[in-house]
C-alpha cells in the first residue's frame, strides 16, 4: 500500500491533472460527475441554510420549549424587538468549551491512530488502489465509554452532564471545525492529493466543494473519511445520550422509560456500526462517496447535533409513557435492527459463496451476472442477487433502517414535531440514496441494470416504492 501511494504522490502536477481528467470518462464510480442548475441551487441552499437549521433546533429547545415554529413566530409577530434580541439566542463559545471540544478531537485522533485493532481492507478503487485501515473502532468505543462513566460517575472528575452543559458552545466549535476541514480538503485535492488518479471533478467548483474531489484523502496513516465517518461524531453519539439522561435526572429527578429506550436503541445501532466496521469499509459511504463539505461538516455537526434530538428533547420534556408502549417501541426498533442485519448478512453470504452458489430461504440463490469496465479499461464481472430479501426490493435493508429510526422518535410522544426530525430526514436520505444508487448502477451496468430493475422493480418497500 505504501509503495502504491508513494508512486502516486511522485507524479508531476500536470500528470496528476491528466490522470484525474481521464476519470471523468467513467461515470460509473464515485458521486455524479456532471451537474445541472438544479444541483447547483441545491448545493447552495444546503451550504447556506443547513448550519442555521441545526442552530435553529438548538435555539428552539433552549429558549422555546422545543416548539419548532415558536422562534419564527417570535420574530414575525414582533415579539423580538431588535436584531440584538435575535442574536442573543445564539450560543457563545467559551474557553472551557473550546478545551473540551479540542481535547475530545485530539483524544479521538490519538486513539484512532495508536489504539490497537485489526487491519481491514477497503474495496478496490477505480484507480486500482486497495487501501488498508486500522479497524479499532469497537476497542476505541468501549475504552472511551468506560473512561467517561468511571471519570464522571465514580471518580467525580467531571459532571456526567458535561456535554449537555456545553452543548451550544460545542455546536459553534463543531461548525468552525467542519468548515475549516472542508476548505482544507478542497485545497488539498488540488495541491497535494493522496491519490491523484482517484479524484473526480465536475467542472462546478461549488459542487466539488460540497461533494468532494478526493476519494480517500489521507495524511500519513490518518484516513479523513473513515475517521470522520466513525469518529469523533459516532463515538460521541451515545456519550451525548448518556449526558442527556443524566441531565434529565438532574432536572426532573427521574430517568424516564422513554429516555432509556432511546439510549438502548441508538446505542445498539452504534455498537453494530463498530462491530461491523470492517464490513463498513465496503459500503456506499466509504466505497463511493468523496470527501467534501457533506462529510467534513456533516460528520462533526449534522450527525451529533441532529441524530441526538430525541434525547435532547427528553431533557426538556420528561415524557413517561405506559410501560407497554415503550416496550412496543423497543420491539419495533429490535425488529427493524433484525431486518437491517438480516438483509445485509444475506448479501455478504452471497458474495462469499463461490460463483454465487448458495442456498437462500431454502432455495438455490438466483442472480443476474453483469459486466462493467473499471477506469483502467479492464472488464470485471459482478452478480446481482435476486433471491431472499433482495428479490423483494433493491434496498430492503432500508426498511429496517426506517423501522429503527421511527422507534427512536416514538418514545418522545406526539406533542412536538422536533423529535421526529430524524425519521423525516432518514426517509429523505434513503430515498435520495436509492436514486443515487440507481444512477450509478445504470452508468456502470448499462442495459443489464435495466434488466435487473424489471426482475426487482421495487426500490425499497414492495408494492409501495
Amino acid at each position: 500500500m505504501r509503495n502504491r501511494a508513494s508512486q502516486t504522490n511522485g507524479r508531476s502536477q500536470s500528470g496528476q491533472e491528466v490522470s484525474a481528467k481521464k476519470q471523468q470518462a467513467n461515470p460509473s464510480w464515485g458521486r455524479a460527475g456532471d451537474t445541472d442548475w438544479s444541483a447547483t441551487i441545491s448545493v447552495f441552499l444546503l451550504l447556506a441554510f443547513a448550519p442555521f437549521l441545526v442552530l435553529y433546533f438548538h435555539i428552539s429547545c433552549q429558549h422555546f420549549d422545543c416548539e419548532i415554529v415558536a422562534p419564527l413566530l417570535d420574530v414575525f409577530l414582533y415579539r423580538t424587538k431588535t436584531l440584538y434580541d435575535i442574536f442573543q439566542y445564539i450560543p457563545t463559545l467559551s474557553l472551557e468549551t473550546a478545551k473540551i471540544g479540542i481535547g475530545w478531537l485530539l483524544f479521538q485522533l490519538a486513539m484512532a491512530l495508536w489504539f490497537p485493532g485489526p487491519t481491514g481492507y477497503g474495496q478496490l478503487t477505480p484507480a486500482g488502489h486497495v487501501l488498508k485501515y486500522k479497524v479499532n473502532g469497537m476497542n476505541v468505543y468501549i475504552a472511551t465509554h468506560i473512561m467517561y462513566i468511571v471519570g464522571s460517575f465514580y471518580l467525580k472528575l467531571f459532571s456526567p452532564t458535561i456535554i449537555f452543559d456545553h452543548f451550544g458552545g460545542l455546536l459553534i466549535l463543531a461548525n468552525i471545525y467542519g468548515y475549516s476541514l472542508a476548505i482544507f480538503s478542497f485545497i488539498k485535492a488540488y495541491l497535494f492529493p493522496t491519490h491523484a488518479d482517484d479524484r473526480k471533478f465536475s467542472g462546478n467548483m461549488m459542487y466539488d466543494f460540497f461533494m468532494g474531489i478526493e476519494f480517500n484523502p489521507r495524511i500519513g496513516n490518518l484516513d479523513f473519511k473513515l475517521f470522520h465517518n466513525g469518529r469523533p461524531g459516532i463515538v460521541a453519539w451515545s456519550l451525548i445520550n448518556l449526558s442527556f439522561a443524566a441531565a434529565q435526572y438532574q432536572r426532573h429527578g427521574v430517568l424516564t422509560n422513554s429516555m432509556i429506550v432511546v439510549n438502548i436503541l441508538e446505542a445498539l445501532y452504534i455498537i453494530d456500526f463498530f462491530y461491523n466496521e470492517d464490513w463498513y469499509l465496503r459500503t456506499i459511504d466509504i466505497a463511493h462517496d468523496h470527501f467534501g463539505w457533506m462529510l467534513a461538516w456533516g460528520d462533526p455537526v449534522w450527525l451529533p447535533f441532529t441524530y441526538t434530538l430525541q434525547g435532547y428533547f427528553l431533557v426538556f420534556h420528561a415524557v413517561q409513557n405506559p410501560w407497554y408502549l415503550d416496550a412496543a417501541y423497543l420491539g419495533l426498533g429490535l425488529f427493524g435492527y433484525w431486518i437491517f442485519r438480516s438483509v445485509n448478512h444475506q448479501k455478504d453470504y452471497f458474495r462469499s459463496a463461490k460463483d454465487g452458489e448458495c442456498i437462500i430461504w431454502g432455495k438455490k440463490a438466483k442472480f443476474l451476472e453483469v459486466k462493467f469496465l473499471t477506469s483502467d479499461g479492464k472488464t470485471q464481472t459482478s452478480r446481482l442477487l435476486l433471491s431472499g430479501w433482495w428479490g423483494l426490493s433493491r434496498h430492503f435493508n432500508y426498511v429496517g433502517d426506517l423501522c429503527l429510526s421511527l422507534a427512536y422518535c416514538l418514545p418522545c410522544g406526539f406533542t412536538h414535531i422536533l423529535p421526529y426530525f430524524y425519521i423525516i430526514y432518514m426517509t429523505i436520505l434513503l430515498v435520495t440514496r436509492s436514486w443515487r444508487d440507481d444512477h450509478r448502477c445504470s452508468a456502470k451496468y448499462g442495459a443489464k441494470w435495466e434488466e435487473y430493475k424489471k426482475l426487482v422493480p421495487w426500490k425499497i418497500l414492495p408494492y409501495i416504492y
